[in-house]
């Protein structure tokens, strides 16, 4: 099967390649904008029709799309979330090569969820912020276009290759930085909101499962577990065998406070505590993922505490 994946240095896409490569079926073709792409085109400035002559020679049988941006202006978003799909899913109609394509979406797209919820693949999506805005707009190209396609909605991966901007990244480096100063406190804000964590490896086998499948539509791809993020940092100290005391620093609802590892000294741009992260999705999000065991025959496998265990790794690498 020869498989054409783009954004294979990426978050999610480096571990998607692992998880290919390790299939002796799969022929890979990874697509980017860095050097060691085997093809160097970017989605966001390429035209559809140059990515066409590339389909129409390689004859990919699945597109996987990783590639995208979690930070940046509206107007960023837009351009490589949603033009970039839009190129791809223009591509793929004008290509004779028939490919299933594969998106990758995120549960910013539903946004602020209630309390207590499971949030399934027919929800309302009200994504909360531009990030949201821009990764839904792409879904509804995808599902729009009439391709054999499939979207993974992910909700918050975790595990090795955190990006150190994300709130467990944030937390693994406020508590390296603790036990280098050898600091018996440690103060942390935003620790009220609750996520669906799941495994960047978990969800590299479900990419995996939906490239080989017939599922089209929407997937959530979670643990089905909310956790509090103070919960996480409660275990992330005990993997890390930091004897300290945690210490909250959310007020009241309504209290402004920065996040995790926000700069503290400008009250301009502290965030409320209902919204640590800058995916817009409030203080409760948690999958419903009877979908993607019925569809894919997928379950997550690895447990937040194995997650938490190598993210810590790697920045205790940096002490």
């Amino acid at each position: 099967m020869r498989v054409l994946l783009i954004g294979a240095n990426g978050y999610i896409g480096r571990f998607v390649a692992e998880r290919l490569l390790a299939d002796p079926a799969v022929q890979l073709t990874a697509l980017g904008r860095g050097d060691d792409a085997d093809v160097r085109f970017d989605l966001a400035t390429g035209s559809p029709g140059a990515l066409t002559r590339f389909l129409d020679a390689v004859h990919p049988g699945v597109v996987i799309n990783c590639a995208g941006a979690t930070r940046g202006g509206a107007r960023e978003l837009t351009r490589h979330n949603t033009v970039a799909v839009a190129t791809v899913c223009e591509a793929l109609r004008r290509s004779g090569c028939g490919a299933r394509l594969v998106q990758i979406g995120c549960s910013a797209e539903y946004g602020p969820s209630q309390p207590g919820s499971s949030t399934a693949e027919d929800a309302v999506p009200r994504p909360g912020g531009p990030y949201g805005v821009s990764k839904l707009a792409a879904t509804e190209l995808v599902l729009g276009s009439g391709l054999d396609a499939v979207v993974l909605r992910v909700f918050s991966p975790a595990g090795p290759g955190t990006p150190a901007g994300s709130p467990l990244g944030r937390l693994a480096e406020a508590m390296r930085r603790a036990m280098q100063s050898g600091d018996g406190e440690l103060k942390l804000s935003g620790l009220g909101a609750q996520r669906d964590f799941v495994d960047v490896r978990d969800v590299a086998r479900a990419v995996h499962a939906a490239s080989l499948s017939a599922a089209q539509g929407v997937i959530n791809i979670g643990s089905g577990r909310a956790v509090r993020l103070r919960d996480a940092a409660a275990t992330l100290a005990r993997v890390a065998g930091y004897g300290g005391a945690l210490h909250e620093l959310d007020g009241p609802p309504g209290a402004l406070r920065p996040a995790i590892g926000h700069p503290r000294t400008d009250p301009d741009h502290a965030a409320p505590i209902a919204y640590p992260y800058p995916d817009g999705c409030g203080s409760w999000q948690q999958a419903d993922v009877r979908t993607a065991r019925d569809r894919l025959g997928w379950r997550p496998r690895i447990n937040l505490e194995e997650s938490l265990a190598d993210i810590w790794m790697e920045a205790a690498c940096r002490i």
